[in-house]
């Protein structure tokens, strides 16, 4: 006799999960695609930026726009990534979020709102990937002991 094996339907955890998964990847696209246009903006005229002598930390803008520019594109090929659902994705977006966090903190003298906002937009991405990994893996598990579980028809 054969037993026909259905799939459960989703809970309302595995929605959730997979709706931090899906905010996580679209927040990381825009945070890099803003984050290509500040790096675009530090190459091609830093003048743009303002300047303070009196800051502990000092940069070469021009090479501090292109740090931000290749973390930007990373960030936009994660989220694709992510939009997949893939788990070198997951680690990868906690990882390129908290470098454009630490980046963002860096040049908050230079642009103290932005850099306040994105570091806000780059913190919502980190906590979202991190809490919504764990319930997609606890729904994975459950889905997968279910169907090792024997059905009698």
């Amino acid at each position: 006799m054969t037993a026909t094996h259905t799939r459960q339907p989703r809970t309302s955890r595995q929605n959730w999960a997979s709706g931090g998964t899906v905010f996580a990847a679209v927040m990381l696209m825009i945070g890099g695609v803003l984050s290509i246009f500040r790096g675009i903006m530090g190459i091609a005229h830093d003048t743009i930026f303002v300047t303070t002598n009196s800051y502990v930390f000092k940069f070469d803008l021009t090479g501090w726009g292109w740090l931000h520019l290749s973390l930007g594109i990373v960030a936009v090929l994660v989220s694709f990534g992510l939009l997949a659902n893939a788990m070198w994705a997951r680690v990868t977006g906690v990882i390129i979020a908290s470098f454009i966090f630490i980046t963002d903190f860096l040049s908050l003298p230079y642009y103290p709102i932005w850099s306040v906002v994105m570091m806000a937009l780059t913190g919502w991405v980190i906590w979202a990937l991190c809490v919504s990994g764990r319930g997609e893996a606890a729904a994975q598990y459950e889905a997968e002991r279910h169907e090792r579980t024997p059905h009698h028809v």
